[in-house]
């Protein structure tokens, strides 16, 4: 069984709305819907999972029905802070199988990526996408700075995909401030974390240049 938890409680506060940046139109469509696509269309037949604050559900409903969308799933409630709300949306994932957690803003992650992810944590358990750092980076001490080897260093994206028992397993252990992303909560368990190449068109939205970057892309490859 694979399933997928979509993470979408943003409140707009980077982008400078009152709308919350999974509901802007990139293209004409909500940016939550082109994920949600994403997603289906790799596997129309797995189980997506929409982890959503209680007080966009309605709202969200609204536009399901304004855009006659679709794709087949399941709302959950989001909670406090990211972790919480992933911990909710895999009450609903059931196991063995594989779970893949995707930030809801991340409209263009590619379908080899998704294929790549899952296929992978077949073997390895805990995958997740990544692409090279191409600035360079400097590493902050108090008032100094120095430059650090960036081929050291990746990017990581979403979607980070698990076997599903072993996720559920991460997410019983107490909160933390360190769990920035679901694999530093697996890693917490002692489970290594593989690596596997992103697509650099993977954005997270979350500032009005990224919607400008966003609308770009849709203008040139037609996504």
């Amino acid at each position: 069984m694979k399933s997928a938890l979509i993470v979408a409680g943003g409140k707009g506060l980077r982008m400078g709305t009152e709308l919350p940046k999974q509901f802007l139109s990139v293209g004409g469509k909500p940016v939550l819907m082109r994920t949600l696509e994403a997603f289906y269309t790799y596997d129309p037949e797995m189980r997506i999972i929409l982890v959503l604050p209680r007080s966009q559900q309605e709202y969200w409903k609204r536009l399901c029905r304004e855009y006659r969308f679709s794709v087949c799933h399941t709302i959950a409630d989001g909670g406090d802070t990211r972790f919480h709300s992933v911990k909710n949306g895999l009450a609903l994932v059931e196991a063995p199988g594989l779970v893949g957690v995707h930030d809801g803003v991340r409209p263009f992650v590619s379908q080899e990526v998704i294929s790549r992810c899952y296929a992978l944590a077949v073997e390895k358990r805990a995958v997740i996408p990544v692409v090279d750092v191409v600035e360079t980076v400097r590493h902050l001490e108090g008032e100094r700075s120095t430059t650090v080897n960036r081929d050291n260093y990746k990017l990581v994206q979403t979607p980070q995909v698990f076997d599903a028992a072993l996720l559920k397993e991460a997410y019983e252990q107490p909160y933390t401030s360190h769990f920035t992303d679901d694999a530093s909560v697996v890693e917490a368990l002692g489970i290594p974390v593989f690596l596997t190449a992103g697509n650099r068109e993977n954005i997270k939205i979350t500032t009005p240049f990224d919607l400008r970057i966003a609308t770009a892309l849709i203008d040139s490859c037609s996504i």
